[in-house]
């Protein structure tokens, strides 16, 4: 048997486009003989999905699952993309989503750990049956990201739900208080709402990314500065200003939507609920989607 060589993975991989594992694996399947390699690739269906890997994926779904475990509750958030919302009303899709939100239960929020969990009620892993329904549908599918929370309580809100579970914007709160179950959930419930609409990065201050929150302050001093005032004004000007950016950013420092006049923290207080965490996925939310080319001109 040839021996599999980097040089060799190499010269598969710019052959037929698969990832670097599924061309070792190849290699090692063929005796690492490279035409037989990329007959192995192709009937696996991993060099024609290698292929549609360059086509943006936006769409596709998010999807919630959660379960009780004991005194607490556990949570998982995941995204698959699609290259058209058609594929979103594909059943079959929309099962295998569900299905992924359930694996990163038990597994967790590393994406390469999903793809190489089994896929129950399946012969495969995450990875191969997201392979086997890319070849299927004709698209460039892909399992983005993960989110798992564990609290307490834990509650979910789905925006534009095609089914339980299942839509456009997610949103997983964790909550610890001492009221009733039920009343903790809805509250969530509430929140979820509202953050799948004000669109927090933070839960506190303290959370704040700094290099965000740098950014943001080099930026407002530099729009102080162009009122001419001296440094210890513009000082003062940019601090007032980041407060304003807390209130944008920061959930405890949000106007509570539902009322429109009290913040988060207030909310909360007034519960005798604190929050833990959130994770809000919102579908496409940052890929780079496709340029479109303008026609042209007529001859």
């Amino acid at each position: 048997m040839a021996e599999i060589t980097a040089s060799l993975v190499k010269d598969l991989r710019e052959k037929t486009g698969a990832g670097m594992m599924d061309c070792k694996r190849a290699l090692s399947e063929t005796g690492g003989d490279l035409e037989a390699a990329t007959d192995w690739l192709r009937k696996k269906g991993l060099a024609a999905a290698a292929k549609r890997a360059g086509r943006a994926a936006s769409e596709g779904l998010v999807a919630i699952a959660s379960r009780s475990e004991g005194a607490a509750m556990r949570a998982a958030m995941v995204e698959v993309n699609a290259e058209t919302d058609f594929v979103a009303r594909n059943q079959t899709f929309q099962d295998f989503v569900a299905a992924v939100a359930a694996v990163a239960l038990d597994v967790g929020e590393d994406v390469e750990a999903i793809l190489a969990a089994p896929l129950p009620a399946s012969a495969g892993s995450v990875g191969e049956e997201l392979t086997r329904l890319a070849a299927t549908i004709g698209e460039n599918l892909t399992l983005r990201r993960a989110r798992v929370l564990a609290a307490p309580v834990v509650a979910s809100y789905m925006h534009s739900a095609l089914r339980p579970g299942l839509g456009r914007i997610g949103v997983i709160v964790g909550l610890e208080g001492i009221g009733e179950e039920d009343a903790l959930l809805e509250l969530g419930r509430q929140m979820g709402m509202h953050i799948a609409a004000s669109r927090p990065e933070a839960v506190d201050i303290a959370g704040v990314d700094p290099a965000s929150l740098e950014r943001e302050r080099a930026v407002l001093a530099e729009q102080a500065r162009t009122s001419g005032k001296p440094e210890e004004i513009v000082a003062r000007m940019v601090e007032g200003r980041i407060r304003k950016y807390y209130e944008e950013v920061v959930l405890l420092e949000q106007v509570w939507v539902h009322d429109g006049e009290s913040r988060v923290a207030a909310i909360l207080k007034k519960a005798g609920v604190h929050l833990s965490g959130f994770a809000r996925f919102a579908l496409g939310e940052g890929a780079v989607k496709p340029a479109v080319e303008a026609a042209a001109p007529a001859a």
